[in-house]
């Protein structure tokens, strides 16, 4: 389960990319930019700045779901049968209902792949997972891998390594380079906020130095949970003697993907306000750039 391909991508690993979005997560992370991608079926989503209710195509294929009252639409997401997914985006003529989520053919989708090789080839570039949690689907994910590896091409995967050891470890022979998130080290805050464990993160973290895997840490920066100078030194001081990792990439909160919650229906739980703290991220580079780790700021 798939929810997106995106081509020509510089910021998921090096060089020109495609990075292939799999559906399902582990974790609830307040400010997660892809809500989208965290049940591991496919979504309805609803954009009422697209609908017109007046055609109400929609109330008339799916009573059980949808219904205008007073040239009001209201959707109900959870009463969509599986067969009706295969017909939302024909029957709604405006696009307001949409279906985030395909069963992807292996083969087409390496098709699609490769059809980049010679960009690739050029940049140094090559594949990326992402998600959601790629490693949710490790069979998914295994297979696309070791596909890409047959090909000659450089792989990497963005992972919240919030999963068993045996879903990841099957893979490593196939990737070249783990893009792995590094919230927070302390229990309390990490539950709170994200509803996952953070002992199973850095234990992952702890395994993959073990095996020598190529690895970069990644730490969101999100207000009022790890933006501040003592959650940093923490993060910091765990990538610097755990991890192994050749380089931390810090990337500061942002709200682009706010509007993606009220497609799916859902509250924004998380600030309504980018980080804005330019002292607070030259402290976290410096920090870092002291424990012998290359420091970026990431967009």
């Amino acid at each position: 389960m798939i929810f997106n391909v995106q081509r020509y991508s510089t910021h998921d690993g090096p060089g020109i990319r495609t990075v292939v979005f799999l559906k399902g997560c582990s974790l609830k992370c307040t400010w997660c930019q892809n809500p989208e991608s965290r049940s591991a079926t496919a979504d309805v989503l609803y954009d009422a700045r697209l609908c017109s209710a007046d055609c109400q195509h929609c109330a008339k294929t799916f009573p059980h779901a949808v219904s205008v009252v007073n040239g009001r639409i209201t959707v109900r997401r959870a009463q969509f049968q599986a067969e009706d997914l295969c017909q939302i985006e024909q029957v709604c003529p405006s696009g307001a209902l949409s279906v985030c989520g395909d069963n992807a053919n292996i083969d087409a989708l390496m098709q699609q792949i490769l059809r980049d090789k010679p960009f690739y080839t050029r940049t140094g570039g090559g594949v990326t997972l992402s998600g959601g949690e790629p490693f949710m689907q490790p069979h998914t994910a295994l297979n696309l891998l070791q596909r890409c590896r047959h090909e000659g091409l450089h792989t990497a995967v963005e992972s919240c390594l919030h999963v068993p050891w045996h879903y990841i470890q099957p893979s490593l022979g196939a990737l070249d380079l783990m893009l792995a998130d590094l919230k927070h080290v302390a229990d309390e805050p990490f539950r709170r906020l994200t509803g996952g464990s953070a002992k199973r993160v850095k234990d992952n973290f702890r395994r993959l130095a073990a095996a020598g895997q190529k690895l970069i840490v990644r730490v969101p920066l999100i207000p009022q949970f790890n933006a501040d100078r003592a959650s940093i030194r923490q993060i910091v001081d765990f990538a610097a003697n755990e991890t192994g990792c050749e380089a931390i990439h810090f990337l500061p909160y942002h709200t682009l993907g706010i509007n993606k919650y009220a497609l799916l229906g859902q509250p924004y739980l998380a600030p309504r306000q980018p980080l804005n703290d330019p002292d607070l991220l030259t402290f976290a580079e410096e920090y870092a750039t002291e424990k012998g780790l290359c420091a970026q700021l990431r967009g």
